[in-house]
C-alpha cells in the first residue's frame, strides 16, 4: 500500500490574463523507504502539485479544483487539513528549491530547524535548540554548537541546503518532498547531499518525492518516476522502465537531450523543438502533440488514456492504441 497517493490532481490559477490549469489531473504515489522522482521542464507543474499536498498554493490566486492527495488513507486536501497545518513540517516536509530566499534571514539557523519541533512535538524552546545542534551535526555541518547561533547570511550554499534538510526531517517526517535539492551546487556538495538524503532515508524508512531536472541525480537514487509534461504525468514507471523502456516520445525526447560519458557513445545532442503549450488555453488532445515528431490527427483533438506498457509502467501516449498505424508504432519503436 502507497504511503502517500495523489489520484487526479487539478489545479488552477486566476490571474489577469486568464485562468491557467496549472496541474491537469496529476496521479502519483510513493511507498515508506522508496524514492519518485517527478521530472519534466520548467512551468510543467511538478513543484505546484507538491506545493497543493502541502497546502502551500496561495488562495487566491491558486485553487485545488479537484483531485485527492491520501496519506496513510486520509485525504490531506479536504476537510480540516485543507491548509496543511496538520501535515506541514510533521508528517510531510519539504526541501525547498533555494535555501537563500526560503530561510529568514532575520532568526539564526537554529531557531529555524528549532520551530517545527516546538510547534510539533511540543518541545522546549532548550531542548528544541540541542535537538537543533543534533541534526545539523547529523546532516555534517562541521562546528555544529557555534553554528547553530549563526544567520543564514553566514552559510555556504550548500551548508544552507544542508540547514534545510536538518529542519525538514527535524520532525522525522513520513515523506520528505525535495525540490531541485542540489540546484546550484558544485558536483562535489551535490554527490554529499544525494548520499545524505539516501542515508537519512535509511535511518527513517522515509519517503522521498524528488523534483528535479537532472536525469543523472534520478538513476541515481530514484525507485520511480513520472515524467510530467504540461500539468500532467504523461508517462510512469520504475527507474529503469523510465531509462531502457521509455513509452512516451516526450521522455524519449528529454533522453536525448542529455549528454552521455558512455565510451564510443559520441553523438550530437538532439533538443525537443518548439516551446510547452499556453495553459491559459490549453490544448483538448494531447499537449505534447505540436512538438511530437510522430504525432497524429487524433493526438491533436483527443486527449490520450494511459496505457498499460509493462508491469507498472504507464505511457499517456496514442502510439500505444491497438489501431495505431503498424507503419508510425515501427518508426517510433525503432
Amino acid at each position: 500500500m502507497a504511503l502517500l497517493e495523489v489520484s487526479d490532481l487539478h489545479v488552477e490559477f486566476e490571474v489577469h490574463g486568464g485562468l491557467v490549469q496549472a496541474v491537469r489531473g496529476a496521479s502519483f504515489s510513493v511507498s515508506e523507504g522508496e524514492t519518485l522522482a517527478i521530472v519534466g521542464e520548467s512551468g510543467c507543474g511538478k513543484t505546484v502539485s507538491v506545493q497543493s499536498i502541502m497546502g502551500l498554493i496561495q488562495t487566491p490566486p491558486g485553487r485545488v479544483t479537484r483531485g485527492t492527495a491520501r496519506l496513510r488513507g486520509q485525504n490531506i486536501l479536504g476537510g480540516q487539513t485543507s491548509d496543511g497545518h496538520e501535515i506541514r513540517g510533521a508528517d510531510i516536509a519539504m526541501i525547498f528549491q533555494d535555501p537563500m530566499s526560503s530561510l529568514n534571514p532575520t532568526m539564526t539557523i537554529g531557531a529555524q530547524i528549532a520551530e517545527p519541533l516546538i510547534v510539533h512535538r511540543g518541545y522546549s524552546h532548550r531542548k528544541a535548540m540541542r535537538r537543533a545542534q543534533e541534526l545539523l551535526e547529523m546532516t555534517l555541518i562541521p562546528d555544529a554548537a557555534s553554528r547553530v547561533k549563526e544567520y543564514p547570511f553566514e552559510f555556504s550554499g550548500g551548508m544552507l541546503q544542508r540547514a534545510m534538510i536538518a529542519m525538514a526531517i527535524a520532525c522525522e517526517p513520513s515523506v520528505l518532498i525535495a525540490d531541485e535539492p542540489t540546484t546550484a551546487l558544485d558536483v562535489t556538495i551535490q554527490s554529499q547531499i544525494l548520499d545524505l538524503l539516501v542515508d537519512l532515508q535509511r535511518k527513517n524508512n522515509m519517503a522521498i518525492v524528488l523534483i528535479t531536472h537532472d536525469l543523472g541525480v534520478v538513476a541515481k537514487i530514484a525507485n520511480d518516476v513520472a515524467v510530467m509534461y504540461a500539468g500532467e504525468i504523461v508517462e510512469h514507471g520504475s527507474a529503469d522502465d523510465i531509462f531502457y523502456r521509455s513509452a512516451h516520445p516526450y521522455t524519449v525526447g528529454l533522453k536525448s537531450a542529455m549528454p552521455t560519458n558512455r565510451p564510443g557513445s559520441e553523438q550530437r545532442l538532439a533538443p525537443i523543438a518548439g516551446v510547452p503549450p499556453d495553459l491559459f488555453d490549453a490544448p483538448p488532445g494531447c499537449g505534447y502533440s505540436p512538438r511530437c515528431p510522430y504525432a497524429m490527427d487524433v493526438c491533436e483533438l483527443t486527449p490520450p488514456m494511459d496505457f498499460s506498457v509493462g508491469r507498472e509502467h504507464q505511457s499517456r501516449c496514442w502510439l500505444h492504441h491497438e489501431d495505431c498505424p503498424q507503419q508510425v508504432a515501427e518508426i517510433y519503436q525503432a
